[in-house]
């Protein structure tokens, strides 16, 4: 029970990682809002959750507007009367996302918004309701590509986690004596709908692969269990990190045959 008595608010919690996290940390006692734009899946996780015995419920919201990300923290404080954790993880991988001439302006203002600006709103007000709880967890995702440049460019969404993480390590600075954590979590390539719908093909997964040191693409229950440690009091001593969880990706020069 790592998180016992503990109110995590959980962004794109309908899918992915944050369905994995969601699940997870209701299993290690927390009482998890979920917050998603897709109501039957956000939904479908809260049922699981509760019908499994633990703490759980849903509010629908858009990251990007103001509104939906105060409201999503208000909705965990009636809820549940607290906030612990803010796990801002929800983000878009756009399909037309591709390099500076080529991608739409309309591209890379949608990813924007999501990604980087729906982080700074989910901070924005998640910052004053761990103010009122005495101090938590925020741990945002960026992504191993905010630190390695690739050839297969999505130039928005790059640029968009290069901001996430240099965000984190402001506010991390501003809120460190305030009993405030703030995390960075730089996911590797996933085995994930997001991911897979582009990797499509047998060649596109191979190009990826064969600069992964373990030799496979990770998996979101494992990018939630890394989560899991940054919510947790075991990392109290941990603030404004960039906790890579990549496969070695990053590491790597040559990779094993």
């Amino acid at each position: 029970m790592r998180l016992h008595d503990k109110v995590a608010l959980i962004t794109g919690a309908g899918s992915g990682i944050g369905r994995e996290a969601a699940l997870l940390w209701a299993g290690e006692g927390a009482a998890i809002m979920v917050a998603d734009v897709n109501d039957a899946a956000g939904q479908a996780v809260v049922e699981e959750i509760t019908g499994a015995g633990g703490r759980a419920a849903y509010v629908r919201a858009d990251v990007s507007k103001a509104a939906d990300a105060e409201g999503m923290v208000r909705a965990a404080e009636e809820q549940f009367g607290k906030l612990n954790v803010l796990f801002n993880n929800a983000g878009i991988m756009h399909s037309d996302d591709d390099n500076a001439i080529s991608t739409e302006e309309s591209v890379w203002d949608l990813t924007m918004n999501i990604n980087l600006k729906g982080v700074f709103l989910g901070c924005k007000y998640g910052i004053p309701a761990l103010r009122r709880a005495g101090g938590g967890s925020i741990i945002n995702v960026a992504s191993f590509v905010a630190l390695l440049g690739a050839a297969t460019p999505q130039i928005a969404y790059t640029a968009s986690k290069g901001g996430v993480l240099a965000m984190t390590r402001e506010l991390a600075v501003i809120h460190a004596r305030e009993n405030i954590r703030v995390n960075a979590l730089c996911p590797g390539p996933l085995r994930t709908e997001l991911l897979m719908k582009f990797l499509n093909t047998e060649e596109k997964k191979q190009r990826r692969l064969v600069h992964i040191p373990i030799g496979r693409f990770g998996e979101a229950r494992e990018i939630a269990s890394a989560a899991l440690f940054l919510a947790s009091d075991e990392s109290s001593y941990v603030t404004g990190a960039t906790f890579t969880v990549d496969g070695g990706i990053t590491a790597a020069y040559v990779t094993p045959e």
